[in-house]
């Protein structure tokens, strides 16, 4: 349902949202705190886990990052691919990294943990630990809450979809669970496109 939902709506997704970063303050500011922590570790290999059509992942590697995007949606993929074709990009899972174990150092889940039911989040955080190095950082953004959405309309397209408003104190609870410290949580208020709060999240793997 999430892969099929994605492949519909990628190319209106990739045309509406491409250059959305502009008007986000808070969230390149985000970004350029985890950026400016890798480039400092000495392990600047990341992976955009979920990267959509890869305009997160295309930020960082300007940021001066070894960054690839992974993305349950071949549609995804393939626009990120023919978008940004120095970076690479692979169809994958967010509970399947296609990751060496301790090889990461750092790793963005850009509002891609909000399709994992609850049941599998605590899984998927646990793989993400897997594949970081000791001191490896996790970054999150999602929208905070503690609900969950059917999605039937998405970007002038029919899809069908569930999603997940998270609360960032469980979410903080299922990082410490998965081996994680909680470095910084920033909620902030929805804006002028938006009707909830966003959160983000880093963690850093002990």
């Amino acid at each position: 349902m999430t892969r099929l939902a994605y492949d519909t709506v990628a190319a209106s997704y990739h045309e509406l949202l491409r250059d959305h970063l502009a008007k986000k303050v808070y969230d390149r500011a985000v970004l350029s705190a985890f950026a400016e922590q890798i480039r400092g570790s000495g392990n600047h290999s990341v992976l955009d886990a979920g990267c959509g059509p890869g305009r997160i992942t295309a930020h960082l590697a300007a940021a001066g990052l070894e960054v690839r995007g992974m993305d349950l949606s071949p549609a995804m993929i393939a626009v990120a691919q023919n978008a940004y074709p120095s970076i690479g990009f692979a169809v994958g899972s967010l509970e399947a990294l296609e990751a060496d174990a301790g090889s990461l150092g750092g790793i963005v889940a850009w509002y891609s943990l909000i399709h994992t039911p609850p049941e599998r989040r605590a899984a998927v955080l646990a793989g993400f630990a897997s594949a970081l190095a000791t001191g490896g950082l996790l970054l999150l953004a999602f929208q905070a809450g503690d609900s969950e959405r059917h999605i039937d309309g998405a970007y002038g397209h029919d899809v069908s979809l569930d999603a997940y408003l998270l609360d960032p104190g469980t979410v903080g609870k299922l990082l410490v669970g998965a081996g994680f410290g909680v470095e910084a949580t920033l909620i902030r208020e929805p804006d002028q496109d938006e009707w909830t709060p966003q959160a983000y999240l880093v963690a850093r793997k002990k």
